[in-house]
């Protein structure tokens, strides 16, 4: 989604700022949005479990490019 937003480009740094914050709150969005599907269609699902594996999954993503 982000880079679907992101990939016009542009040589102006005031318009490739608002659009990296104009992606980032969509990805945001979209995130939310897919959680409380997944919550919604899922009864069985526990959110707990659900937020703490996104988190532990995106850390693991970040800690990863530490190391690259």
């Amino acid at each position: 989604m982000y880079a679907m937003i992101v990939a016009g480009g542009s040589n102006d740094a005031n318009r490739a700022f608002r659009t990296h914050i104009r992606a980032e709150v969509v990805k945001i969005f979209t995130t939310v949005v897919l959680f409380v599907l997944a919550l919604a269609l899922f009864q069985s699902a526990s959110w707990l479990w659900l937020i703490l594996g996104f988190a532990v999954a995106t850390l693991a993503y970040w800690f990863s490019l530490l190391a690259v």
